[in-house]
């Protein structure tokens, strides 16, 4: 008899789980979709969702093919200290960006932005939810929460031209002139 949550056979569960999360995020959203939910559409236990992936944060950073989860991109970001969060943050958004086994996952997720509610949804709650919440809490200061908001606002606008529109200059552009020139920009916001 199999254990409960996995399925006997040559299967990649796994795999089925990451593709119904995918259409429990595109359907519900970040906060609608729920790892009971994820796991009914895969036809598992949820203990085996998290067996795999964590927290629903890691679950979506999977998802979408984040390099890393979210708390540790914000520890990457925040944890040295304010100072020079700024060029990390810029540095740290163009390696995931520049990155194709990234990228289209991104971009999936910016054009849906576009298109439909839903999609625009996905991208406010995870990013605003788990991003710009995670960072502005280590912010001091009055408004830190609209400060992140800025600097991701600023850093979201320059994926749309570069990635999406692609303005010549804009792309042809290296990430390292990127970092310098955005960096400080994004610090300004950070404070």
């Amino acid at each position: 008899m199999a254990r409960a949550g996995r399925r006997p056979g040559d299967n990649d569960t796994r795999g089925e789980v990451l593709a119904a999360a995918r259409a429990t995020f595109a359907e519900r959203g970040y906060h609608g979709a729920t790892i009971r939910a994820i796991a009914a559409t895969a036809d598992v236990d949820p203990a085996l969702v998290h067996h795999y992936f964590g927290t629903k944060e890691d679950l979506f950073a999977a998802a979408v093919r984040l390099p890393m989860p979210p708390a540790a991109f914000a520890e990457r970001i925040i944890g040295p200290g304010v100072d020079g969060a700024g060029e990390r943050l810029a540095a740290a958004f163009f390696e995931v960006w520049e990155d194709p086994t990234t990228r289209d996952g991104l971009l999936t997720m910016l054009r849906g932005a576009f298109a439909t509610d839903r999609g625009a949804a996905v991208l406010r709650d995870f990013f605003g939810t788990v991003m710009v919440r995670r960072l502005a809490g280590e912010l001091d200061g009055e408004g830190a929460e609209l400060r992140m908001t800025l600097a991701a606002s600023h850093l979201i606008g320059i994926a749309v031209l570069r990635y999406v529109v692609r303005f010549p200059d804009l792309e042809a552009a290296s990430v390292d002139d990127l970092v310098a020139l955005v960096g400080p920009r994004l610090q300004a916001y950070l404070g």
